[in-house]
């Protein structure tokens, strides 16, 4: 069983940046996912959701929850990407299955746009 380590997540202000300014995106019903080549072997993840979206911090808490497990479970077919995932309309248990599937879709489709931007 992998773990989500520190080595795996996108923790300074100037990693998100780099990815929110490569503008390479996707983007579903519940979440947009932004992408940026890294030079590393393994993905990493960062979340972004905002107070506006949802205003109880256990809402956000399960948000982010969930968007961590369905990346952990899933990161290797991410490898060499730095992903962003940012939800765009609040979510909770009742649709978990729907956003996982969704995920899963949008980090298919971040993977083949971001590789394709970012050859020569």
């Amino acid at each position: 069983m992998s773990r989500f380590g520190r080595d795996r997540r996108l923790l300074k202000t100037d990693e998100f940046s780099s990815v929110f300014n490569f503008r390479c995106s996707v983007r579903g019903e519940f979440l947009q996912v932004l992408g940026k080549r890294n030079d590393l072997s393994q993905a990493r993840l960062g979340i972004v959701v905002s107070k506006k979206l949802a205003k109880q911090a256990v809402r956000r808490n399960t948000m982010k929850r969930l968007v961590r497990e369905t990346f952990r479970l899933n990161d290797g077919e991410l490898a060499g990407l730095d992903v962003i995932v940012w939800p765009r309309q609040a979510f909770g248990h009742e649709e978990a299955a729907v956003v996982r599937a969704e995920m899963l879709e949008l980090f298919r489709r971040i993977r083949r746009k971001c590789r394709a931007s970012s050859s020569p």
